[in-house]
C-alpha cells in the first residue's frame, strides 16, 4: 500500500505541473461537446423520455460507497431488493427490481453490455469497487430504452465512468468495519494536459471474513483511462481489471438450522444422509455450528477464483452542432474456476462412473467411488462494437445505432486429487465449448410536437445465434438455436412548468440462458416476450418533488423453475404461457428546512403466474407428482417494497442520514405455499458524513455507517425443495441470512 500511495502522489504532482499549461479558450469551448459520455447520449433516457427512471449522482455514490457491493448502493431506489451470500454485502451479491432478478436486467458499462452472455446474470464481484470509478448511474425500470445487450425484462442499469476532469486530483479512500472488512482505494488523475490529454487511474483492494462462516472475500481491481480531445473529436481508452477469490456460501442455511428446530434438523439428516446433498461428514457441522452463521462447506479451499479484464476504446466526433457520431470497440477477457471437494459418500459427484472411468481395484476389491478435489473452469472472450449517429435540432432528435458482439467460452473441468487414485494426471473430465453471436440495429426518434408535448419512437431488431456443444448432464447434446427479436417502443410526454406526465409502451424479447438448453432435444425452451405499459406523472418544486408511476408488464412464455425433471434428469426452467406484474410506484422528497429533508418511495404490486403446474419428486414410488394452480404469486416478488431516508444537518459540515427499508413477504417458488416463504422485514440503518474542506486536502470525508441498527434477524433470499417421502410431502427451505448490527468507518481524502 505504501508503494501505491507514493505512486499516487507522484502522478498527481507530475500531472499538476503539466496541467499548468494554459488551455486556449477555443479548445475549452470545444471540450464541452464531449463532457457527456457516449452512453448517456445513446442509451440513457433523457429528461423528456417517457420511461420510468432514477438517476444516482457521483456525490450520492461517494457517500454510500464504503466497501459493500454495487447492489447495496442501489438499495434506496424504488422496487429494489438486495441480498448477499456472505451476509454483509461483500463478495457475491444479488438484487431484484420489480421482482425481476439480475439475469433479466440489462446492465451496461459505458454503453457496453456487461451481463454474462450465457447465463445473463450480473456478477459485480468480478469488478470489485467499480463504484469508485462510476460518476453516474441511471436505473430504468421496465423495458426502458435498452439497445445493447440482452433484452430488459425488469429494468436497465447504465453505469458511466467516462468523466472529464479538467484539473489534476488525487484521492485516498480507506474503510474498515465489522467482520474484519477492509477497503483501500487510491485514485489519481492528470487533469487536462496541454489542452488535449487526460489520464485517470484507480487501484482498489477489498477483503472481508464475511458474516457467514468461512464466507471470506479477497478482491482486487484496477481502473485506467486515458483520453485525447481535439476541437471536434475525442478518443478514450479504458482498462478495467478485476480479480476475486471468495469462499463459497451459495448453499445457504437450512431453515430448520436458522430457526433452531432440532426435530426438523434431525429429520433432514435422516432423509438426506448419504445422498447427493448430504454426507455423514456433514453431521458435526450441521448440529454443532452457529444457527446464524452456518456454512455447508468446510473444505479449506472451497473457493471461487475469477479474473475479468475489460478493454474499451471509444471514438466520438462532432460533425456540427447538430450531428455527432459515437463508437466503441471492446474486449472482455474472463477466466477462472471454482474449486470444490466431494466426499466419497457423495453418490452424484464422487463415483468413477460420473467421470467416465472404470472402478479401481484396491486390495483385490473393486472400489466405485472416491473422495476428490476438482476445478470447474470458464475461459472466455467477449468482444464487439457499438456505435450510433445522432442528429439534434431545436425540436427533433434522431438516432441510428447498432452493435455486434461475439462470446466464445470454454467450459471444462479437471480432477486435481483423488483419495483412491484412478485418475490420469490433470484429467479433464468434460470440455464443452460454446459460442454466442449477437447483433442489432435500432432507430430512435424524439420529436417536440408542441410547446408541451413530446413524442418518442424506438425500433430495434436483434438477432442471436447460439452454438453449444455439450452440457454437464448431456455431453452429447449439440444445440444451435437462432432468434430474431423486433422490439418496438413508443411514448408521449406532457410537460408544463414543473409538471411532467408520460405514457409509453415497449415490447422486449428475451432468449433462454445456457442452462435452459440442457433440458434435452425434446424439451428445448422457447424465447420469452414482455409487453410493458408505463404511465407516470411527477411534479418538482423548489423544496419538494413527487411522482407516481403505474405499470403493467405482461409476459408470454416466461421461463420459471417448476420442479419438473427434464429428459436428462435435471431441473431446468420451463415456459409458462401467461404471467404479469401490475403495480404502482410512489416517490417523493421534501426539504422544508435548511437542515432537514426526507426522501422516500413505496412500490405496491401484484405479480401473478397463471395456470402454473408444480412438480415434486416422489421418493416413495419414483417419478414425480404434479400440482396445478390457477393463479399464484411469482417467486421473489413482494407486493410491498418501501424505502425512506431522513437527512439532518445538525452542524456545519455534518450530515446525518437514517435510511430505512421495508420488504414484504415473498415466496420462494411459484406455488404460493405459506411454508415456502421469506417473512417480510424492516431494516434501519444509520449514516453520518462529516466533510472538512481544505484541511488535509481539498476535502476530507469521514463516513460512519451502522447497518441493521436494531439487530433485525432476517433473510432476503433463499430457495426451496419439496419431495414425497413416507407418504408425506416434505418441504425443505434454505435461506441466506443477513448480518445483525454491523458497522463501516471510512476516511476519504481528496488531494
Amino acid at each position: 500500500m505504501k508503494k501505491i500511495l507514493a505512486l499516487s502522489g507522484l502522478l498527481a504532482a507530475v500531472a499538476t505541473m503539466y496541467a499548468q499549461t494554459p488551455v486556449p479558450a477555443k479548445v475549452k469551448d470545444s471540450l464541452k461537446l464531449f463532457l457527456q459520455p457516449v452512453e448517456v447520449r445513446a442509451l440513457r433516457a433523457g429528461e423528456k423520455a417517457p420511461f420510468t427512471k432514477t438517476d444516482i449522482s457521483k456525490r450520492d455514490i461517494e457517500t454510500t460507497n464504503v466497501g459493500q457491493d454495487l447492489p447495496f448502493l442501489l438499495n434506496q431506489t424504488p422496487s429494489v431488493v438486495i441480498n448477499s451470500d456472505a451476509g454483509n454485502g461483500v463478495g457475491y451479491t444479488g438484487f431484484y427490481i420489480r421482482g425481476t432478478d439480475d439475469s433479466r436486467i440489462n446492465v451496461t458499462l459505458n454503453g457496453i453490455p456487461y451481463n454474462d452472455a450465457e447465463e445473463q446474470a450480473v456478477f459485480f464481484v468480478d469488478l470489485p469497487d467499480f463504484a469508485s470509478s462510476a460518476n453516474s448511474i441511471q436505473i430504468q425500470r421496465g423495458v426502458g430504452t435498452s439497445s445493447n445487450g440482452a433484452g430488459a425484462f425488469g429494468a436497465t442499469i447504465n453505469f458511466s465512468t467516462n468523466e472529464f476532469n479538467e484539473k489534476a486530483y488525487g484521492e485516498l479512500n480507506n474503510s474498515y468495519g465489522s467482520f474484519n472488512t477492509w477497503k483501500n482505494t487510491v485514485k489519481a488523475g492528470s487533469g487536462l494536459i496541454d489542452g488535449h490529454f487526460t489520464v485517470d487511474m484507480r487501484l482498489s483492494r477489498i477483503s472481508s471474513n464475511g458474516y457467514i462462516d468461512r464466507a471470506s472475500s479477497d478482491l482486487r481491481s484496477l481502473y485506467f483511462s486515458t483520453a485525447w480531445y481535439d476541437k471536434n473529436s475525442s478518443l478514450r481508452f479504458n482498462l478495467l481489471m478485476g480479480k476475486e477469490k471468495t469462499y463459497q456460501a451459495w448453499n445457504g442455511i437450512l431453515q430448520a438450522k436458522w430457526d433452531g428446530d432440532a426435530a426438523a434438523l434431525q429429520q433432514h439428516y435422516v432423509n438426506n444422509v448419504g445422498s447427493l446433498y448430504f454426507t455423514p461428514q456433514d453431521s458435526m457441522n450441521l448440529f454443532g455450528s452457529s444457527n446464524r452463521t452456518y456454512n455447508y462447506f468446510t473444505y479449506h479451499d472451497q473457493t471461487d477464483n475469477y479474473w475479468q479484464n475489460h478493454y474499451q476504446l471509444f471514438f466520438n466526433h462532432q460533425f456540427s452542432d447538430r450531428l455527432a457520431f459515437n463508437s466503441a470497440v471492446f474486449l472482455t477477457r474472463g477466466y477462472g474456476y471454482y474449486q470444490e471437494y466431494h466426499d466419497q459418500g457423495d453418490a452424484g459427484n464422487a463415483t468413477y462412473a460420473a467421470y467416465g472411468l472404470p472402478p479401481v481395484v484396491l486390495n483385490g476389491d473393486s472400489v466405485f467411488s472416491t473422495s476428490l478435489v476438482r476445478q470447474r473452469w470458464l475461459d472466455n472472450y467477449f468482444y464487439g462494437t457499438v456505435l450510433s449517429l445522432q442528429y439534434k435540432s431545436n425540436n427533433t432528435q434522431l438516432m441510428l445505432g447498432g452493435g455486434w458482439d461475439r462470446f466464445d467460452n470454454k467450459h471444462y473441468g479437471n480432477v486435481l486429487w483423488a483419495a483412491n487414485g484412478g485418475f490420469p494426471e490433470n484429467y479433464r473430465y468434460y470440455n464443452e465449448p460454446a459460442t454466442k453471436i449477437d447483433y442489432n440495429v435500432y432507430a430512435k426518434w424524439q420529436q417536440q410536437i408542441s410547446e408541451r408535448w413530446t413524442g418518442f419512437l424506438d425500433l430495434q431488431w436483434r438477432h442471436l445465434d447460439y452454438e453449444m456443444n455439450g452440457f454437464d448432464d448431456n455431453p452429447s447434446l449439440l444445440v444451435h438455436p437462432k432468434y430474431d427479436f423486433v422490439n418496438p417502443k413508443a411514448g408521449i410526454t406532457y410537460t408544463h412548468y414543473n409538471w411532467q406526465a408520460y405514457f409509453s409502451y415497449a415490447m422486449s424479447g428475451h432468449e433462454p440462458n445456457r442452462a435452459d438448453f440442457e433440458a434435452g432435444v425434446n424439451e428445448q425452451p422457447k424465447a420469452e416476450r414482455l409487453h410493458d405499459f408505463e404511465l407516470g406523472v411527477q411534479q418538482k418544486g423548489l423544496k419538494y418533488s413527487w411522482g407516481v408511476t403505474g405499470y403493467y408488464m405482461r409476459y408470454h412464455n416466461q421461463l420459471v423453475l417448476t420442479g419438473k425433471i427434464n429428459d436428462v434428469g435435471g431441473y431446468t426452467r420451463s415456459n409458462i404461457a401467461r404471467s404479469y406484474r401490475l403495480g404502482v410506484e410512489l416517490q417523493g422528497s421534501v426539504h422544508p428546512l435548511n437542515w432537514f429533508s426526507v426522501d422516500g418511495n413505496l412500490a405496491l404490486s401484484r405479480n401473478k403466474a397463471l395456470d402454473f403446474v408444480e412438480y415434486d419428486d416422489d421418493y416413495d414410488n419414483g417419478g414425480q407428482v404434479s400440482h396445478s394452480y390457477k393463479t399464484t404469486n411469482i417467486a421473489f416478488s413482494p407486493s410491498v417494497v418501501g424505502a425512506a431516508t431522513l437527512n439532518f444537518i445538525p452542524l456545519s459540515h455534518l450530515t446525518v442520514s437514517l435510511p430505512a427499508k421495508y420488504v414484504g413477504k415473498e415466496y420462494l417458488d411459484n406455488a404460493q405455499q405459506e411454508g415456502r416463504k421469506l417473512p417480510g422485514y424492516y431494516v434501519q440503518n444509520f449514516r453520518a458524513v462529516y466533510s472538512l474542506p481544505n484541511k488535509i486536502g481539498r476535502q476530507t470525508d469521514f463516513i460512519f455507517q451502522l447497518n441493521n441498527v436494531f439487530d433485525k434477524r432476517y433473510t432476503p433470499n433463499g430457495y426451496t425443495y419439496s419431495y414425497v417421502y413416507g407418504g408425506q410431502l416434505v418441504t425443505e427451505n434454505f435461506v441466506f441470512p443477513m448480518a445483525g448490527t454491523n458497522f463501516m468507518l471510512a476516511v476519504n481524502i481528496k488531494l
